[in-house]
């Protein structure tokens, strides 16, 4: 159901909104970033203001909804402690703080350079550039620092000095600071026209100046956008996100760690904790495969657990992980821990050993939710971990993870856990999933799920490195970083005239070690192998041995028979994805998969053992 927030826009007098940033009614979510505006940024706005040059809405939420207790704090600048917010500033902070510090605080306003310095400064208008058309505004804004003395030559030289009232009176720099308190602009007035003794041009210049950039800004108005009490959560994210497409976007992890504070928790800090024991920190296998896990992942996956345990309708989207109740995050953490530990330990099994081989980081959720569900002791039953493989190999050679994915979780978590509790199940993810044998030769490069998976499939099938003659396990894996690399190089495919969507496709790529690739540099399998017996001190049986288990014709690749090489071995590989995913590809023998490879790719024709 669409959610109405109906929010109220006012056009709202500055000053107006300075006074209550200093009285603290106007506060920030404790989620927003912090002020981050430099001097040049601050002298824009201000530039602006002088000018009545619009500068976009404010968007503010009315404090005082139950349903949402987020902790908050002041503007930057502001001392007003105790005080309860009557709104909370979703967008428009950046702006409201240094407007605010630069016209109401009456100490020098602590920013930086465009280069990151820590400077503070104070800020002017020079009246004659202000009221001289031919002049940038922008130039009119002065920024002195917190000695009000501008100084080069190492500060033994000063450019401008207002460390006095009369000083400004005499360069005719109007302090900022006061421009909406109206006794000390009056008698900074009285003192400007006194020290020129009231001479007709000095106060002519003055009466312009209030007319044409003081009234400007004190007139000034902004549009303000309140959203009522009562606006979910949810929509209080969206707005954010819709606002601050050019800042920082404020994640669902941060709403919560905003809602969680209000417990006197700090959910930032417990996410530090808990990620350590996700990303296997201290484990004796330390690998990077879990590290694309992160904070928003690890609390859907609290939310799509405890939502199962609930018994009602599982789910798990955005307005579910933020409607997460702190006592239920506090009751399943340690679960859904457990369940990442298992998790971690399945891919291992299944020979996914580093992040950058890991086809869906996605997966992890509901995998790691299953497990939680289950338990370690029923994990670790055979039958379990076959119904895992298959749901998981469906998954990614289906290539099921790559847009939303919150209804598939759910269907995930009731579909597997039925499975293997042997109730009746809906089976949707294993069900749905499809393979082509179209699909094999465009898989191109290792940016898609499927790629990665069927690299995994290879190093689960034990193979071999041709040099070295070492199974791809993870010790192997991790300490020399085996890589992708052409069965038939690049260099020699080109020169045969071979097409590149076959030599570059998967069907021509393996897992070998950096020593391997070297040996095979751009020649024939039959030039490079004769390098690799002589270098590895192997005869042509074992080279057999290590280049079968990588699902290649051995005979073929010998002689140098592409043709016959890259068939056998694309009806090779899909054996192994039927055999993972526990489904046949049904079109091997289609018009359009004949089209492309020239045959049909049905098993009769494979002339390999492993």
């Amino acid at each position: 159901m669409a959610i109405n927030i109906a929010p109220e826009s006012i056009d709202t007098a500055l000053d107006i909104l300075m006074r209550e940033v200093r009285d603290g009614k106007e506060q920030l979510p404790e989620f927003q970033r912090d002020w981050t505006w430099d001097d040049g940024r601050i002298r824009g706005i201000l530039a602006s203001l002088s000018q009545g040059y619009p500068m976009g809405a404010i968007m503010r939420l009315k404090y005082g909804n139950e349903n949402i207790k987020f902790k908050y704090r002041t503007f930057e600048g502001v001392n007003a402690p105790g005080v309860t917010p009557e709104f909370l500033v979703l967008d428009g902070q950046q702006r409201l703080t240094s407007m605010y510090r630069a016209t109401m605080a009456k100490d020098a306003v602590v920013t930086k350079t465009d280069k990151g310095k820590a400077i503070q400064r104070f800020y002017y208008l020079d009246m004659k550039l202000c009221l001289d058309e031919s002049q940038d505004r922008y130039d009119a804004v002065i920024a002195v620092p917190d000695d009000k003395k501008v100084k080069t030559d190492f500060d033994r030289k000063v450019l401008l000095d207002l460390s006095t009232r009369e000083l400004e009176y005499e360069h005719e720099m109007f302090p900022i600071n006061i421009v909406f308190d109206s006794s000390a602009r009056e008698d900074w007035a009285d003192g400007y026209k006194e020290y020129h003794n009231y001479e007709k041009t000095y106060m002519e210049r003055y009466k312009q100046f209030r007319t044409d950039v003081i009234e400007t800004i004190t007139g000034y108005k902004l549009p303000v956008i309140t959203l009522g009490r009562d606006t979910p959560r949810e929509a209080v994210c969206k707005v954010f996100e819709n606002v601050n497409t050019g800042g920082v976007s404020l994640t669902v992890f941060e709403l919560v760690t905003a809602t969680f504070a209000t417990y006197e928790f700090d959910l930032r800090k417990d996410w530090e904790a808990c990620r350590d024991i996700i990303w296997g920190k201290g484990e004796p296998l330390n690998t990077d495969v879990m590290h694309g896990v992160d904070e928003t992942a690890f609390l859907t996956t609290v939310t799509l657990y405890s939502s199962y345990l609930a018994d009602t309708m599982t789910t798990c989207k955005k307005k579910d992980v933020l409607a997460l109740p702190f006592d239920a995050y506090q009751s399943n953490k340690k679960a859904v821990l457990e369940g990442y530990k298992m998790a971690r330990k399945f891919l291992f099994s299944q020979y996914v050993f580093r992040r950058r081989d890991l086809p869906y980081t996605t997966q992890l959720i509901p995998l790691a939710a299953i497990c939680a569900v289950i338990g370690k002791s029923t994990f670790n039953l055979p039958q379990t971990q076959n119904i895992l493989k298959q749901w998981y190999w469906c998954g990614i050679m289906g290539e099921m993870y790559g847009g939303a994915n919150e209804t598939r979780y759910a269907n995930d978590i009731e579909d597997v856990v039925a499975l293997i509790k042997g109730k009746p199940s809906a089976n949707r993810t294993m069900g749905a999933a499809y393979f082509s044998a179209t699909r094999l030769i465009s898989l191109q490069t290792r940016n898609s799920a499927a790629y990665k998976g069927i690299m995994a499939l290879v190093y689960r099938a034990q193979c071999k490195d041709f040099m070295q003659g070492t199974t791809m396990d993870i010790v192997k894996s991790m300490d020399e970083s085996p890589d992708i690399h052409h069965i038939f190089p690049e260099a020699h495919c080109m020169k045969k005239g071979y097409s590149k969507d076959k030599w570059n496709s998967i069907i021509n790529k393996t897992p070998l070690l950096p020593a391997s690739n070297r040996q095979i540099g751009g020649e024939a399998p039959s030039v490079y192998s004769q390098k690799i017996m002589k270098s590895a001190q192997i005869d042509e049986a074992e080279l057999q041995l290590r280049v079968e288990s990588h699902m290649v014709n051995f005979d073929a690749f010998i002689h140098d028979d592409f043709d016959t090489y890259f068939i056998d071995r694309a009806k090779a590989i899909m054996k192994v994805i039927e055999s993972a995913m526990g489904k046949a590809i049904s079109d091997k023998a289609s018009e359009q998969t004949i089209k492309i490879y020239g045959v049909d790719l049905e098993d009769k024709a494979v002339n390999l053992t492993f």
